[in-house]
C-alpha cells in the first residue's frame, strides 16, 4: 500500500505533524521503532507509578501567548494544566542565595531588582528585549553570553539569570541568543505542569491521528530510505517491510536521516561531511525519586540548585556535580509530593565505557555510577530540601546511554545538534533537505522543547504545502 505521507518517528514533532496533515486529508502513516508511540513525551511505569521522561514544564500556555494558539488548535489546551507559582515558577539557588524567578515580564525584572537594585535599567532593557523577541536573522549570530555581559555589570545576576538553563546547553563561546532568548521568554510569561504523565498529550494526539484516518505502526524501525529518480520512494525496516510513500517526514536525527539513504546523487558528499561533522548538545542523567507518603509538602515550582556561581561552565568541569534542577509532579490527590525528579548535565565520556551494551545489560559498575551520581544529586538538593535522602522509598535512574538506545539522539544529546552563534547557517536546519520529497522536523533544526519542537513541526507543515507536493 502507498501513503501520500509517511512519518518515520513518533515524536512530538511527527505526531504533529501526523495530526495536521491527516486533518488535512492526507493519508498518513507514522512508523515508530519501539512498542509505544511519543519519543521523549513518552511515560514509563514502575510498580503504580508513571514517570515522565522528557517533559517536566512548558510556558507560554495562556491564553494570548506563544504555544496556547498551537496547542488550541491541537486539542490540548483540554489537558489538565497546572500553572506554577506567579511570584516565583523557578527559584534559583547559588550557594546560600535563593532568587526567584516572577511571573510576567514587568514583576520578573521588578523582583529581581529588589535583589540587584544597581541593575533595575537593564532588568527593565533585558524584558523588554525577551517580550519583543527580535528576528532570528538578527540574533542567532549573536552571541547569548556576551550579551548578558554588556547589559550586566554583575557577574551573580548573569548567573542567576540563566540558572534555569539546564532546560538547555549553555556554551559561552557559542549559544545563540535567538535560543536563550526563546527557551527563557516564554516561560516568563506563564509556566505550567501537566498534571499527570506526558503520555496524556501523547494520547491526545495518537487519537486524533487516528481519528482522521491517520495510522501508527509500531516496532517498525526503519533503516533504510530507498530512493528512485532522485526521490525517496520507500522506507525499509529489517524484517523485509516496506513503505511507499510520496512525502516523506523524518522526526529522526539528522544524522541518522541521511546516512539511511545510499547511493542518492542528489546528497553530495560535501553535504554527508557537513551533517555529519555538526556536534551534538550534552546528555542528561535523571534520578527520579519515589517518596514516601506525606513527608515532602508539594512545592508549585522548579527550584534549580548550584554548588557555585558557574552556570554557564560546571556541565563541562570535572568533579562533583555542580548544578541539579528539581521537579516535583503534581500529586494526584492531597499536598504532599509522591515523586520528584533530579536532572543533571551527563558526559558522554562517562557513558563510552558502556557504548556497544543495551539497556539492563551494562553491568555492576556502571550500576554503581548510576548509584554515586543520584547520592550526589541528592546532596546538593539537600540544600533546599534538607534530609531529603531520608524521604526517599524508592529510585530510579537514566543516563544518556538511555536516551540514545530509546531516542536514537547521537550520545544521548537531550537537545539534539548544538546551535552556533559563529557558523548559525550551518548549524540551524530547515525542514527542506535536497531531496525534494523529504523532510525534517524535530529538536535539531533550530528550537528545542516543547515549545520549540511544536513551532517547528507547524513550518515543516507549510514548508511542504509551499512546496506543492
Amino acid at each position: 500500500m502507498k501513503y501520500e505521507v509517511v512519518i518515520i518517528g513518533s515524536g512530538l514533532g511527527g505526531l504533529i505533524c501526523a495530526r495536521q496533515l491527516a486533518q488535512a486529508g492526507r493519508q498518513v502513516l507514522v512508523l515508530e521503532r519501539h512498542a509505544q508511540p511519543g519519543g521523549c513525551l513518552q511515560s514509563y511505569r514502575r510498580g503504580d507509578m508513571d514517570f515522565d521522561t522528557g517533559l517536566h514544564y512548558v510556558g507560554g500556555l495562556a491564553e494570548g501567548q506563544p504555544l496556547h494558539a498551537a496547542f488550541e488548535q491541537l486539542g490540548l489546551m483540554r489537558l489538565p494544566w497546572h500553572r506554577l507559582d506567579a511570584d516565583g515558577f523557578d527559584r534559583i539557588t547559588i550557594g546560600k542565595q535563593t532568587f526567584p524567578l516572577a511571573e510576567g515580564f514587568q514583576h520578573f525584572a521588578e523582583t529581581l531588582g529588589e535583589y540587584f537594585p544597581q541593575e533595575k535599567d537593564a532588568l527593565r532593557q533585558y524584558v523588554e528585549m525577551l517580550e519583543h523577541l527580535p528576528p532570528m536573522e538578527e540574533i542567532s549570530q549573536v552571541n547569548a553570553y556576551d550579551y548578558l555581559k554588556s547589559l550586566f555589570h554583575d557577574p551573580l545576576l548573569i548567573n542567576v539569570l540563566s540558572g534555569t538553563a539546564l532546560k538547555m546547553e549553555l556554551r559561552q563561546e557559542s549559544l545563540p541568543l535567538f535560543n536563550f532568548a526563546h527557551s527563557m521568554s516564554s516561560y516568563i510569561q506563564s509556566s505550567w505542569r501537566l498534571k499527570g504523565g506526558g503520555s496524556l498529550i501523547v494520547d491526545a494526539l495518537v487519537k486524533d491521528i487516528q481519528a482522521f484516518g491517520g495510522e501508527i505502526i509500531c516496532q517498525a524501525e526503519v533503516r533504510e530510505l530507498k530512493s528512485q529518480d532522485g526521490r525517496i520512494v520507500a522506507a525499509k525496516c529489517p524484517n523485509g517491510r516496506t513503505y511507499e510513500g510520496d512525502i516523506f517526514i523524518s522526526d529522526v536525527h539528522p544524522q541518522l536521516t541521511f546516512g539511511w539513504i545510499k547511493d542518492l546523487h542528489t546528497l553530495k558528499g560535501i553535504f554527508r561531511r557537513r551533517i555529519n561533522a555538526l556536534e551534538n548538545t550534552f546528555g542528561m542523567f535523571t534520578a527520579s525519586l519515589v517518596l514516601k507518603p506525606d513527608t515532602l509538602p508539594y512545592f508549585n515550582h522548579n527550584k534549580y540548585v548550584y554548588r557555585k556561581a558557574n552556570v554557564w561552565t560546571f556541565a563541562q568541569e570535572t568533579g562533583s556535580i555542580g548544578g541539579v534542577m528539581i521537579s516535583c509532579r503534581v500529586p494526584d490527590q492531597g499536598d504532599y509530593a509522591r515523586q520528584i525528579d533530579l536532572l543533571t548535565p551527563m558526559s558522554w565520556t562517562l557513558c563510552e565505557p558502556w557504548d556497544a551494551t543495551s539497556i539492563g545489560r551494562r553491568g555492576e559498575i556502571y550500576e554503581m555510577q548510576k548509584e554515586r551520581m543520584t547520592d550526589e544529586c541528592i546532596r546538593l538538593a539537600e540544600r533546599v530540601i534538607p534530609e531529603l535522602r531520608n524521604m526517599i522509598a524508592k529510585r530510579y535512574t537514566s543516563t544518556p546511554l538511555t536516551w540514545r538506545d530509546y531516542t536514537l539522539s547521537p550520545c544521548g544529546s537531550a537537545f539534539g545538534i548544538r546551535k552556533d552563534c559563529r557558523q548559525p547557517l550551518l548549524t540551524m536546519l530547515s525542514p527542506k533537505t535536497p531531496v525534494p520529497n523529504l523532510f525534517l522536523t524535530g529538536q535539531s533544526l533550530v528550537l528545542h522543547g516543547l515549545e520549540g519542537v511544536t513551532m517547528t513541526a507547524f513550518n515543516t507543515i507549510d514548508t511542504i504545502k509551499n512546496s506543492r507536493l
